[in-house]
């Protein structure tokens, strides 16, 4: 049972790294809810974010717009980043930008990880567990 578990964390290391690789070669914006979160992300060598805590939703959204840029939403996977997201999708998609989900979609299906800024400490242990 152990071999399995280890192959399995070895399965979402890697899978998780070829999200990041894809994100950073991308260009795509990055919204997220605050500095924590933002520094979870440059960790990894991701810089092209935008921080919710800076400025109003409705003001994000029409920036990002105007600035022709698809997007990744990165809001915690709690209710209250699910609210966020909702928002912030249903604004950005009316006014034409496209949202890549993928990497949400695999960190709320694949892990258990809900705040963003714990990115960091959640990969050190898929590391340390992978082998």
């Amino acid at each position: 049972m152990a071999n399995c578990n280890k192959h399995r964390m070895g399965e979402l290391y890697r899978e998780f790294s070829i999200h990041i690789d894809r994100i950073k070669n991308s260009n795509l914006l990055i919204i997220v809810e605050g500095k924590k979160d933002r520094a979870a992300l440059e960790h990894f060598g991701i810089t092209n974010t935008i921080e919710l805590s800076k400025k109003p939703l409705f003001q994000i959204i029409e920036d990002v717009a105007a600035k022709n840029k698809d997007c990744i939403i990165l809001t915690d996977l709690d209710a209250k980043g699910r609210e966020l997201y909702v928002k912030l999708s249903r604004g950005l998609s009316h006014l034409g930008v496209k949202i890549d989900d993928s990497f949400r979609n695999f960190l709320r299906r694949e892990t258990q990880l809900r705040q963003i800024e714990g990115l960091r400490s959640y990969v050190e242990k898929l590391s340390k567990a992978k082998g």
